[in-house]
């Protein structure tokens, strides 16, 4: 993966989070899934709600794509989609995985490792559904405790959130 242009702010960021970060970059280049595993609890922290709650609640947050392709909004930090649990989780400020007392969500933080996608990378497997900027913008957790409640309240409701 090509860590020029655009992205290399992203990758910097995210790298940077690595021990080595020189050697998180090669990894990123040299592997053909686009994965390398980074910790939890240096930079940012990582909330993790089942697909069928994390979807809608980053699509309030306008992270994800809207209904129609009407854009993004710039509320929500950097959000990974991973198919193969049905997970997406949330870029949150470091301490919020130890703090986060609502029920349902998995929480990394320090001490623990997450799967983490070039920024450029696409198709099968972990990836981006709102890909770092290299700004450091994390999601507000008062923010997304917020949009999971109004995705939780959804779920039985209108159509238009799932």
């Amino acid at each position: 993966m090509e860590s020029t242009g655009p992205n290399a702010a992203a990758v910097a960021w995210l790298a940077a989070a690595a021990p080595d970060p020189e050697a998180c970059r090669r990894e990123w280049e040299q592997s053909a899934a686009g994965l390398t595993l980074l910790p939890a609890g240096r930079r940012w922290d990582v909330l993790s709600a089942p697909g069928m709650l994390g979807r809608p609640a980053a699509r309030l947050l306008g992270g994800a794509p809207l209904a129609g392709g009407r854009g993004r909004a710039a509320r929500s930090g950097p959000v990974l989609f991973d198919p193969g649990d049905d997970s997406v989780a949330f870029l949150v400020p470091v301490g919020t995985a130890a703090r986060w007392v609502g029920t349902g969500l998995r929480g990394a933080g320090e001490g623990s490792w997450v799967v983490v996608p070039h920024p450029a990378r696409r198709g099968p497997g972990p990836r981006w559904l709102v890909a770092p900027d290299g700004s450091g913008r994390l999601t507000d957790p008062m923010a997304l405790e917020l949009a999971l409640h109004e995705a939780a309240a959804g779920l039985d409701g209108p159509r238009e959130h799932r």
